[in-house]
């Protein structure tokens, strides 16, 4: 029998044995029975709901038949029909939009600039830098308790020095007030209660931003900017043309995890106004037919309308922005 060839191995020696076979299945059925607790609890906590609610949208479902109401029943579109022609819907939709736009960009745009003020070093950075998260980890009914009691018309500091320093004529109701808001004599056609809520958002999430901006800016390399600063580039210049580009990978991914967690928000503006004064966005409406009204099914519905809306915008900001940002 001829020996093979230096080099080359005989097929028959590829093929694996009885033995490592045994193994790669053992090692497999070890793997399925690692994931499977995490893919019952997924399954139980996410995907059950979510085919209960998309059955619950195509049926007649209110508190009083619930009991009664199974997985199959009749479905049709009216819960659809009724959410999409009634009245306050695309009030609440636009609504939901402007809080959403506004409220990211703020966040986005305070963690940005708070990032680049201590981005120096200085004595204290590290306890100042805490003292931002401070927003994002407060508990959000005493962090709306504060901002209440702050803006409250009769006994609020903000009105107090409004009044008394800043030279307004009457205490404004931030909370209340459904009339347009003219900051520095500019009108945005936005209610003063949605202008405030919109406010709270960005001192609410701008930490978040913040710690990812803080961290991506400090694994710039210090030699583009020695070199730029070399050349005579004013702070300006290096920010727009060396920090810039570095961060826009990040303000990308920040500007759809922060649009996507606003478009949902309730408890915050529940809590500050209950969606009164022209800051009812869709999920305070969609709270008001599940509890108020006991709508469970056009609740549904109206649920399942706002995550194909979100669905939608949030595939088109990824088709017109996500490749070039993957490119860049």
């Amino acid at each position: 029998m001829r020996a093979p060839e230096p080099g080359r191995q005989d097929h028959r020696s590829r093929r694996p044995g009885p033995a490592r076979s045994a193994r790669v299945r053992e090692d497999r059925r070890a793997g399925y029975l690692l994931i499977s607790p995490t893919a019952v609890i997924v399954f139980v906590m996410v995907v059950l709901p979510i085919l209960w609610t998309v059955s619950l949208a195509f049926q007649d479902v209110r508190l009083l038949n619930l009991r009664t109401t199974g997985v199959v029943g009749a479905y049709s579109l009216d819960n659809f029909r009724a959410v999409l022609t009634s009245p306050g819907f695309l009030d609440a939709l636009v609504t939901t939009l402007v809080y959403s736009v506004f409220g990211t960009a703020c966040a986005i745009g305070v963690g940005v600039v708070a990032a680049l003020a201590l981005r120096a070093p200085f004595r204290g950075r590290g306890l100042v830098r805490a003292c931002m998260l401070i927003p994002y980890v407060a508990p959000v009914v005493a962090a709306t308790f504060v901002w209440t009691t702050m803006l409250n018309p009769q006994f609020g500091v903000v009105n107090h020095y409004g009044t008394t320093l800043l030279g307004w004529n009457d205490p404004i109701a931030f909370l209340s007030s459904a009339e347009s808001a003219s900051p520095f004599g500019i009108d945005l056609h936005v209610s003063t209660a949605l202008l405030t809520v919109v406010l709270f958002e960005g001192w609410r999430s701008f930490p978040f931003a913040f710690l990812f901006i803080t961290a991506r800016i400090q694994a710039i390399p210090e030699s583009l900017e020695e070199a730029a600063r070399v050349d005579g580039a004013t702070p300006t210049q290096r920010f727009r043309h060396i920090v810039l580009p570095q961060l826009l990978p990040t303000l990308a991914v920040l500007t759809v995890l922060r649009f996507i967690w606003t478009f949902n928000n309730f408890d915050d503006i529940y809590l500050l106004t209950g969606g009164g004064s022209g800051t009812q966005v869709v999920a305070v409406r969609v709270y008001d037919y599940l509890i108020n009204r006991g709508d469970i099914g056009a609740a549904a519905a109206q649920a399942l309308v706002l995550a194909a809306i979100l669905a939608v915008l949030v595939t088109v900001y990824l088709k017109l922005f996500g490749r070039s940002e993957e490119v860049g």
